[in-house]
């Protein structure tokens, strides 16, 4: 694969081949004890160079869930620069989960800590929020275009506290929700192929027609990517998957990171290399 390829060509590359499981990285408290390691910045590193390792051709993708590296502050950074160059010379597509949200120079600045090709964090793609509205991307989304870099853009998430939020309706009748979602599969760049670089969060664990979001579309061309968190620990089966997303499914990732993770570094990559071939054929066209 060309070191110059899009992350849309990457993920459609990995989509084509069944894969669709997301790794996150969270090197929480409880799983840094299950893994017998110290509560501290070697700790993480050491958790996520290991599931970069175990995740490299076999994943669709790791997800670090930058929280969890920040809390050690200057050392944690370190740790996740060094997990990050491991997933580059890996080829491991990263998106890193840092759910940024602001206006003009602040957002762009973010977009150019998580996006700019040669940042010490530089990620193949980023989680952000859009509560300042749509158009407060655009630091990104020049990003997007000029680097083939790519976007998952908050819409509808599991968590009951944003339910008043995301399903509130606009002057337009649209929830706010369902307002991200067509403004993601409007946001196309030029370079998008078979998938869009510019994809949205949608928790499996929610029923997406509460939200206003229709899933019985077919499927869009480009496909919007469709970051699923909510499978595995949280309950959501990926049998389910189809009935959840409907046309909304096509270039879906997985996410699943302490149903993983929980068993400790023994067996890793069994479990994963297990966990995304059953994923990949829940989800394989019929």
């Amino acid at each position: 694969m060309s070191v110059a390829a899009s992350f849309s060509d990457r993920l459609g590359e990995a989509l084509a081949a069944r894969r669709h499981l997301c790794v996150g990285i969270d090197p929480h408290r409880g799983l840094l004890a299950d893994w017998g390691l110290a509560d501290d910045a070697a700790g993480a590193e050491r958790m996520g160079r290991e599931v970069v390792a175990a995740a490299a051709g076999v994943a669709a993708c790791v997800k670090p869930q930058i929280a969890f590296f920040e809390r050690f502050g200057s050392a944690g950074y370190a740790a996740l620069e060094r997990v990050l160059a491991d997933a580059r010379g890996a080829g491991v597509p990263v998106i890193a989960d840092v759910k940024r949200g602001d206006i003009g120079t602040s957002f762009a600045a973010y977009a150019e800590a998580w996006l700019a090709p040669g940042s010490p964090l530089e990620a193949d793609a980023m989680t952000v929020a859009a509560y300042q509205g749509f158009g407060s991307l655009a630091g990104a989304c020049e990003l997007v275009r000029e680097h083939g870099k790519g976007l998952f853009v908050l819409a509808a998430t599991s968590n009951p506290e944003a339910r008043e939020v995301q399903r509130a309706q606009r002057s337009d009748g649209r929830s706010v929700a369902r307002a991200m979602v067509d403004d993601a599969l409007a946001c196309v760049s030029p370079r998008d192929t078979h998938v869009s670089s510019v994809g949205v969060v949608l928790g499996a664990t929610l029923r997406l027609e509460d939200f206003g979001i229709d899933t019985g579309l077919p499927p869009a061309r480009p496909a919007l990517p469709v970051l699923a968190p909510g499978f595995g620990h949280q309950g959501a089966r990926i049998e389910d998957a189809r009935e959840i997303f409907g046309g909304l499914g096509w270039a879906l990732l997985a996410n699943e990171s302490r149903s993983l993770l929980g068993g400790g570094a023994e067996g890793l990559a069994t479990r994963i290399r297990e966990r995304s071939e059953l994923v990949g054929e829940a989800l394989a066209s019929p």
